[in-house]
Parts: C-alpha cells; sequence; structure tokens
C-alpha cells in the first residue's frame, strides 16, 4: 500500500510578517500510523524539496511524543527534506491521499489545480482521501464530474471558525475552512474546540483539528483496507 501525504508550500502568514506552513503533529501522527502498518509513505508538496514547518507547532505546549520522535528520526526527516513535486505525481500510484493541515493550504493547496485534479482522480478511482484542520479548505475548488462541489451534499469538518478566533487569525487568513465548506452545500458539523472529531462520507474523511489528525490516519488505514476488499 502507498499513500501520499500531502504538505503546504506555502509559508508567510498574509501580510503580517509572520511564517506559517504545515502543522508538525499532523504529519507525525499520520506519518508514524502508516509507517507501523507498513505503509510505503511519499510525502508531497507543491514546490517539491523541504516545506516550510509552521514555527507554532513547534513550540513545547504543541509537541508530542510522534513530533519528537519524528524530529529525532533521520529517515523522517530525510524524506521532510526531499518532498517530491506534487505536479510529478500521478494518482494511479497511490492507493490513497492524506493532506494534512497548518494554515499554508488555505494560500496554496486550496488554490493548487494539481491538488485539485489528484483529489478528484482519487476520489473518482474509488480510492479513500482524507484532510484534517485547515486542509479539509483544499476542497474549495473541486467538483463532482457534473460540475457541482464535491463536498455538496457531503458530511465534512474542518478548522472551526471559534478555533481560527482562538488563534486569532480570522482576519489574516483568505477564507474560514468553516464558512467555506458550508457556502460549498457541505453538511458540516463540529464538536467541542481542540477535541478531536472525524467524519467519512464514502470515500471522503474529514478531521476538525490536529487532535483528529491521528484518529483519520487510522480511519484511512480502515477504509482502504475495507476497499481493497471489496474489490478482491
Amino acid at each position: 500500500m502507498k499513500v501520499a501525504l500531502v504538505l503546504t508550500s506555502h509559508d508567510e502568514l498574509g501580510t503580517t510578517g509572520r511564517k506559517t506552513g504545515f502543522w508538525l503533529e499532523e504529519l507525525a501522527a499520520p506519518y508514524y500510523l502508516f509507517k507501523n502498518a507498513d505503509v510505503d509513505v511519499v510525502l508531497v508538496s507543491p514546490k517539491g524539496g523541504k516545506p516550510p514547518l509552521d514555527p507554532k507547532s513547534n513550540e513545547p505546549g504543541f509537541q508530542t511524543d510522534l513530533t519528537r520522535r519524528f524530529e529525532a528520526d533521520p529517515e523522517a526527516m530525510a524524506a521532510l527534506a526531499n518532498t517530491v513535486r506534487l505536479d510529478s505525481i500521478s494518482a494511479a500510484d497511490f492507493d490513497t491521499v492524506f493532506y494534512a493541515g497548518g494554515h499554508g493550504p488555505l494560500w496554496d493547496l486550496a488554490e493548487d489545480e494539481h491538488s485539485a485534479r489528484l483529489i478528484e482522480t482519487i476520489l473518482r478511482a474509488g480510492k479513500p482521501l482524507a484532510l484534517v484542520c485547515h486542509a479539509p479548505g483544499v476542497l474549495r475548488h473541486t467538483t463532482n464530474p457534473d460540475g457541482t462541489p464535491l463536498v455538496q451534499g457531503k458530511k465534512v469538518t474542518g478548522f472551526t471558525n471559534s478555533e481560527e478566533a482562538a488563534v486569532g487569525l480570522t482576519d489574516v487568513v483568505p477564507f474560514l475552512v468553516e464558512d467555506e465548506l458550508i457556502k460549498l452545500g457541505g453538511i458540516y458539523s463540529k464538536v467541542g474546540d481542540w477535541e478531536p472529531y472525524v467524519l467519512q462520507d464514502g470515500l471522503l474523511i474529514t478531521g476538525q483539528n490536529p487532535a483528529s489528525s491521528g484518529p483519520a490516519a487510522e480511519q484511512l488505514l480502515k477504509l482502504v483496507d475495507e476497499v481493497d476488499r471489496t474489490h478482491a
């Protein structure tokens, strides 16, 4: 089994002069769940090479056992330093795709046509897909074959307006994930701020926040297994 784990290449937090990027827990938690399941993990980003880490995600209060393990893991750090360019991969080469969040994806992946095509192609091929935290915002330009928004009528979650307000970035981000998913016709739901919450609707899995990244990856592994058994 092979998974593309997609990260942002965007490092500017709007016009604040502060840095952003991917959220470390949302990489580390799924990475080790996949590795423990003997899944071949390919790290991917729009620009390739080393993607920017959101410096806030590496502050002591946000570190976890898995983020510390990742940063002390030479193989993991080598993979992170050499991510594959998003426009060079083919959906046909992967069994599934996992999108990690952080604020960066709202600027680059949400507007990236290669990302939109990857998501659409994976789902149309009957393969599962998971996106967590801010990454469900990446679905904003994806469509069904009939041109309707991909999330229309689907149960989805993602970083909440209240979570965005809590980190003080409501007026900095290009759009609010919760508002965008609702605007596109998604059946959006959430739980309390920072609590893990994962939804599955068909082949689409979404997670609300960083704490949801591990549970979303677990759900994705189960779903890939179910799909494989169905096709066996």
